[in-house]
């Protein structure tokens, strides 16, 4: 008799999960994805696992190591890193500009770096977006340049970081390169001012 009384209370139990299970499935995905981007199937496909990116050499790119190299690859959407030792190498992905009008290809160097970079929108960036701030400080999380920042020298051009994740892989960026915040805190410690910069 208990063993029946089991049967039915199992039996129970299982109908009213799986009557409930439809509707927790539902309540879960309303919020696990943003509603404000394009369908994946309209966007053009971006592997982002290092597979994906292309081998480098720093010999094609430089004459010499110096304090370090950096390529900014714009096709792959990666950031190549080789240290003045000759065996430092990291690679990691990043966001790219969001146009060819935007994008900025040669030669540069990294002049200054700065921990929590405060953030001042270009009069382009203003005219573009009116609804942008004037300035934001460092340490905001809606400052789009992240935990750090490696200035070139080229004006309102930077290596930084980003606290919007989505951003990286995509052509996103009105003409920096960026990297997810922990990446950009491993590589900053390297980078020396002086590392020479290419962007291809």
């Amino acid at each position: 008799m208990s063993r029946l009384q089991f049967s039915r209370r199992a039996l129970i139990a299982s109908a009213a999960a799986s009557f409930a299970t439809p509707s927790l499935l539902r309540a879960q995905s309303t919020d696990a994805f943003p509603t404000d981007e394009a369908a994946i199937r309209d966007q053009i496909p971006v592997q982002r696992n290092v597979s994906a990116f292309q081998q480098q050499h720093w010999q094609d790119h430089f004459d010499s190591l110096g304090v370090g190299c950096l390529l900014a690859d714009i096709s792959s959407r990666a950031l190549h890193y080789w240290g003045e030792d000759g065996e430092t190498y990291m690679l990691f992905p990043s966001s790219v500009p969001m146009s060819e009008e935007l994008t900025r290809r040669g030669y540069t160097k990294v002049v200054r770096k700065q921990e929590n970079p405060s953030w001042t929108p270009t009069s382009n960036m203003r005219e573009r977006d009116p609804t942008l701030p004037v300035r934001i400080d460092g340490g905001d999380p809606g400052n789009p340049l992240g935990t750090r920042a490696m200035y070139l020298d080229w004006p309102a051009y930077l290596v930084h970081g980003t606290h919007d994740t989505r951003k990286i892989g995509r052509q996103s960026s009105s003409g920096c390169i960026g990297l997810y915040n922990q990446h950009v805190e491993t590589l900053y410690p390297l980078v020396k001012v002086g590392t020479q910069v290419r962007l291809v």
